[in-house]
């Protein structure tokens, strides 16, 4: 686990950084230290080291000092070098009478410890190797048993003081992490709202212009006809008007498609029925409806959504299948509602093209978001064959 966060030989110290960000307290635990380290050089009291020993002290700071400098951009090589910073004092516990040597080992090796970058593995072999050199120092040195075993003991503590210290800066490390991994999710969770929506009204202004456009393409045509081939102005005003009505009532559907999904609609059979009755007036439709089962109440989500696949089939049939009878039923089950728009197929009709585009698939996604399922296709009966579109939806 802590291998994972480690930071690379080139790289920001796995030791000063938190995602990014510089720790204060490391900045702390540096001064500190060399404040400590200072501090016992300075107790030292003359003649208590000869000169090998102030050589080895000396070359001890020198590592502490190159770790300090080392460790902003190459944290593993610091950490080599605070190493051997702890090692090398450590040879001194045995001939040093005033626990110097000790403190400066004990404070390297606390320092290391708490470090981020090397593994825990490496830590604990860090730290036996400095008992070892301690005690074989203290052995040489005909130290007693228990000095030497209390020597080990301050050293195996300031290690596990370290490591403490480091696990909990692993753990603040991954809760950062998991703090910015929900909010991530938190995002992607908005994004994806966000483009449901665009689907969602994308349909709704399919449908509507599909509906809408198309009756009133219709009511232009019968206009231009009755104007230019007959002359017959009477008719064509008239069409005209209807034209016009229709337009604005395009508009109403429009300013409405959102509130539509929010607020109460009627009664599904109340609606479709008005519905049909739109497709009789605009484009001279014979369609006939059929309602069956139970009426009860439905959500406004099902029935706004059965309404508009009603809408779309009607306008399908109104385009391939023109002049040809349509039957509408609406049947409720038991746990279900369904709807059937169906026509004769006329010969030559492509009918494996029907309702293919954003047609067919936006009334799929449009019944997929209510749970449902939609069906598509030519069927053959005793009547011949006939396009069925078939919506069913638990309710």
């Amino acid at each position: 686990m802590a291998q994972g966060i480690a930071t690379e030989q080139d790289g920001p110290p796995g030791g000063e950084r938190t995602g990014g960000r510089f720790e204060p307290g490391w900045w702390l635990v540096r001064v500190l230290g060399s404040v400590f380290i200072a501090a016992t050089l300075v107790s030292v009291r003359p003649g208590e080291f000869d000169g090998t020993e102030w050589a080895v002290v000396a070359a001890s700071a020198l590592c502490w000092v190159a770790f300090a400098l080392l460790d902003t951009r190459y944290p593993r090589s610091a950490v080599v070098v605070l190493a051997v910073s702890s090692a090398l004092p450590s040879a001194l516990t045995g001939p040093e009478t005033n626990g110097s040597a000790a403190i400066l080992a004990g404070i390297t090796l606390l320092v290391l410890a708490s470090h981020m970058t090397p593994s825990v593995p490496a830590i604990l072999a860090a730290c036996g190797l400095d008992v070892a050199i301690s005690a074989t120092s203290c052995a040489l040195a005909g130290r007693p048993l228990g000095s030497t075993a209390a020597t080990a003991a301050v050293l195996l503590l300031v290690t596990l003081m370290g490591l403490n210290r480091r696990q909990y800066r692993v753990q603040a490390e991954q809760n950062r992490l998991l703090v910015e991994q929900v909010r991530r999710t938190q995002h992607e969770r908005a994004r994806a709202a966000a483009l449901d929506e665009r689907a969602r009204l994308a349909r709704e202004l399919h449908d509507l212009l599909a509906h809408s456009l198309g009756a009133l393409s219709v009511q232009l045509e019968l206009a231009e006809a009755h104007l230019e081939e007959r002359g017959d102005l009477e008719h064509g005003l008239t069409h005209v008007r209807r034209s016009r009505a229709l337009a604005a009532a395009g508009l109403d559907e429009a300013r409405e498609a959102v509130a539509a999904l929010r607020a109460d609609v009627p009664p599904l059979p109340v609606a479709i029925a008005a519905l049909v009755e739109g497709y009789r007036l605009d484009r001279g439709m014979h369609v006939d409806l059929v309602t069956e089962g139970a009426e009860r109440a439905l959500p406004s989500a099902v029935s706004v959504a059965v309404l508009r696949v009603a809408r779309e089939a009607l306008t399908n049939a109104a385009k391939h299948a023109g002049g040809t009878p349509v039957a509408v039923r609406l049947k409720y089950g038991v746990g279900d509602v369904r709807l059937t728009v169906r026509n004769p197929l006329r010969p030559g009709d492509p009918a494996a093209t029907r309702g293919g585009g954003y047609g067919l698939e936006g009334m799929r996604e449009r019944v997929a978001l209510v749970g449902g399922t939609l069906s598509a296709g030519a069927e053959s009966d005793g009547d011949g064959p006939s396009w069925a579109l078939t919506v069913e939806v638990p309710a």
